[in-house]
């Protein structure tokens, strides 16, 4: 994930901020002014930014002072200007009192800001820190409009403000919000890292004129979304302004694969990781010492097999533990980019010339992807694939409408490999999604419940009734690893001990049983093809490039045989010339090759998935009106009143 996000609170955190992160994540000596601050540490000074800048009298783009930053962020969100406005109201003639509340903005609040953290995709910091200026320029100004863009995002479809008794009403901000942003060129080893730090205040002005908060949880639980939806923006526009294309590949063995910038060589990539593989590093240490750890008796501490859960507590641990010290000198971005061409081109292993060349090289990449790749979407059959995936990912099989935009999004970028997409096709994709193959079993037990973006849905399908058919794949042996990218190098051990004794047990992944899960579905759509907008398509026929080789349909007939009658059942499908283009455009994801004895894993956790959400869907009975779909209503950007629940709708009426 690429956006992060981390609560500003008055007080310690925001001195740490003031600091710290607004002079380029290094350290602010005392007494110095923050101007002066920046300058020194070679980062340039934070701009405003935010539709709701004009109620406060600031404008976009003006520079961040420190005493704006204390009033908003320090003093319990006060108005930027709160010294000058209570220094009017005592010349006035108002009490100090009266003239303090002057500056306030609503009530005062402790949480007071929230940090979001974007950054692009190691390929496309890769070329920003070593191509030339012409294209360190592109990929600058791309990054800040998608900056932009998610925060115009947040604006209409995610913020809202609480008021009333325990914040029952909710409304969104009708005049935007307000952020500081905060341009940072490296990350604290040193390496390149091409990342802003947005604080936007909580502070937000309702439709009556007054001031509330802005409900931090739903920052929060929109955060996947957010990050989705600025990565999509960013690549296809840099693969737009720069002639490029992406493609999917591994970071993780087992975890969803990332898209990177084609032609940009995994060993620069590498490069840059040095603190990923000392944190995989230490966290291969932690794993060990967990499923090792004993009792006074001998008995185990903690389960024999590393849970999701709990890899995921190792791995913050293991951050904690190799996080490095603060960077030392400061250095101008011109001095920045030469010393990471040379430290590159001496530490990399990669080629000069390719280093040098690097933008020629991704443009060769993405013209061959062009001349193979056929990026098409098709809408109903995008949705059966989203669904699948957001089923299984969620505890339960349960999930909220943010769960299928988040993976719309992340759906669309795998598809379309780097190419720009028409404004509201993640939120079309959605709809299709939630009218057709997704339930609807909200039990609100408050008012906030009945909001569509807190209704709870699980799928139609009853996933334990389908067949339990596998994807023929390659027979290997038990106990091969999945494949990885080229270059990535082998798994830390310590010495002395082989490859038996250190290996620790997982419990799969869950993005590989939402592959298998999206197979299961596949197997049983192409038993009866599915009609979409009055024709009747293959599911098999996905147009997702990116599916692996033993998820595709069997190779199709021979040429001369392409004008012999379709088979019963199958009337109105794509026809096979159009069948073997999508298939030869498909791109080898090392990531989803799934080996025989991890499908027989994968199913078992899968099995046993399916039958908890099984049991969880039998409560809920068809209605008669199951027959007819129910469309998904757009969620009001402006009211943003509760809705009263409809009726539930039948598992069975998805097929």
């Amino acid at each position: 994930m690429t956006v992060d996000i981390r609560i500003i609170r008055a007080g310690q955190m925001y001195r740490y901020y003031l600091r710290e992160t607004v002079v380029g994540d290094g350290h602010r000596p005392a007494r110095t002014p923050l101007r002066a601050a920046q300058e020194q540490a070679g980062v340039p000074v934070g701009r405003w930014m935010g539709r709701g800048l004009g109620a406060l009298g600031l404008a976009p783009g003006e520079e961040v002072t420190e005493a704006q930053l204390r009033n908003l962020f320090g003093e319990r969100g006060r108005h930027p200007y709160a010294d000058r406005i209570e220094a009017g109201r005592l010349a006035a003639g108002d009490s100090p009192k009266k003239a303090y509340r002057a500056g306030a903005l609503g009530r005062r609040v402790t949480a007071t800001g929230v940090d979001f953290v974007f950054r692009p995709q190691p390929s496309i910091y890769l070329l920003w820190a070593l191509g030339d200026e012409e294209t360190r320029r592109v990929i600058e100004a791309v990054h800040e409009r998608a900056i932009v863009r998610v925060l115009e995002w947040i604006e209409d479809e995610v913020a809202v403000i609480r008021y009333g008794t325990d914040g029952i009403y909710r409304v969104r901000p009708p005049g935007g919000l307000v952020a500081a942003r905060f341009h940072h060129y490296e990350a604290r080893s040193g390496q390149p890292l091409l990342h802003d730090h947005v604080l936007l205040s909580v502070k937000g002005q309702r439709l009556d004129g007054k001031w509330g908060s802005i409900h931090t949880t739903a920052l929060y639980e929109n955060t996947v979304a957010a990050s989705a939806l600025y990565n999509e923006l960013v690549a296809a526009e840099v693969c737009e302004e720069l002639g490029l294309a992406t493609e999917p590949r591994t970071v993780t063995p087992g975890r969803r694969p990332v898209m990177e910038i084609a032609g940009v060589p995994h060993g620069l990539i590498r490069w840059t990781a040095q603190r990923s593989d000392q944190i995989a590093t230490c966290l291969t240490e932690l794993e060990h010492e967990y499923v090792t750890a004993v009792d006074d008796d001998g008995e185990p501490l903690f389960l024999p097999v590393v849970s999701e859960r709990a890899r995921t507590k190792l791995n913050q641990i293991a951050a904690r533990k190799t996080r490095p010290p603060k960077k030392g000198k400061a250095r101008s971005l011109a001095q920045l980019r030469a010393d990471w061409r040379a430290s590159a081109i001496r530490t990399s292993g990669v080629p000069a010339d390719v280093i040098s060349s690097l933008l020629a090289y991704a443009r060769a990449a993405a013209a061959a992807i062009r001349a193979r790749v056929a990026a098409v979407v098709d809408i109903a059959l995008a949705a059966v694939d989203v669904t699948a995936t957001v089923f299984v990912m969620n505890e339960g099989g349960r999930f909220h409408r943010r769960h299928l935009l988040a993976e719309a999004r992340r759906h669309l970028a795998l598809v379309l490999r780097g190419q720009l997409r028409d404004p509201g096709l993640d939120d079309q994709i959605v709809a299709a999604a939630l009218s057709t193959h997704c339930l609807d079993i909200t039990e609100p037990k408050t008012i906030r419940g009945l909001e569509a973006d807190y209704r709870l849905y699980t799928a139609r399908w009853a996933l334990s009734d389908l067949p339990a058919r596998r994807p023929h794949g390659p027979e290997t042996e038990p106990d091969r690893q999945p494949p990885t990218d080229p270059g990535e190098p082998a798994a830390h051990r310590p010495p002395g001990q082989d490859t038996g004794e250190w290996d620790v047990p997982r419990v799969p992944l869950q993005y590989d049983r939402a592959v298998l899960a999206g197979a299961v579905v596949r197997e049983q759509l192409h038993t009866a093809a599915a009609t979409v907008r009055g024709r009747a398509y293959d599911v098999v026929a996905h147009q997702q490039a990116a599916m692996p080789e033993q998820l595709l349909a069997p190779e199709p007939a021979e040429a001369e045989h392409d004008d012999q009658e379709q088979e019963a059942g199958r009337r109105g499908a794509l026809d096979l010339t159009a069948l073997r283009a999508l298939r030869e455009s498909r791109t080898d994801v090392e990531a989803l090759d799934l080996t025989a004895e991890r499908l027989r894993h994968l199913q078992d956790a899968f099995t046993a998935a399916a039958d908890r959400a099984h049991t969880t869907m039998g409560r809920y009975t068809p209605r008669d009106d199951a027959e007819t779909p129910h469309p998904a209503r757009r969620d009001d950007q402006q009211a943003h009143r509760p809705q009263q629940p409809g009726p539930h709708r039948g598992p069975g009426a998805g097929h």
